[in-house]
């Protein structure tokens, strides 16, 4: 019994002594977190994939495909409102920086405010949009 025992333990020491362990090794998938950043795309697609929330204050409606679409007079309108803005930039900047001077006043322009006023650093922008939003921008003199 007592041979029986001692190889039974001899046994087990043996067994112990050749098994081996390995470091555990942690790799973070999330770019944020040091992961690879090729994995970023990847990480946003399947996020984006798996929101089913909808967003309040997105007035837009969806096809057949589940791609979104606006009407044509909110892109109409808000085509008509960046060409306006483009050309009172272009405007500004070619009466600031070229011999004529900018008159002061106050535009509207479908739902954007723009307050011009000539200040000692520059001409002065201030533009407000029919949602609270507000811009300065100061266009200093040449």
């Amino acid at each position: 019994m007592k041979r029986i025992l001692l190889f039974t333990f001899g046994l087990i020491g043996m067994a112990a002594l050749s098994a081996r362990g390995q470091a555990l090794v942690y790799r973070p998938n999330n770019p944020a977190f040091g992961g690879n950043t090729f994995n970023y795309q990847w990480m946003l697609s399947s996020a984006q994939a798996q929101d089913k929330s909808k967003d309040p204050s997105q007035r837009t409606s969806t096809n057949g495909l589940g791609s979104r679409t606006t009407s044509s007079l909110d892109d109409f309108s808000s085509s008509l409102q960046r060409q306006l803005l483009s050309r009172i930039t272009s405007n500004l900047l070619n009466k600031q920086f070229g011999e004529t001077t900018l008159k002061e006043g106050t535009y509207q322009f479908g739902d954007f405010q723009v307050n011009i006023t000539n200040a000692a650093d520059g001409v002065l922008i201030r533009i407000v949009d029919g949602k609270g939003g507000e811009t300065t921008v100061t266009v200093p003199y040449y």
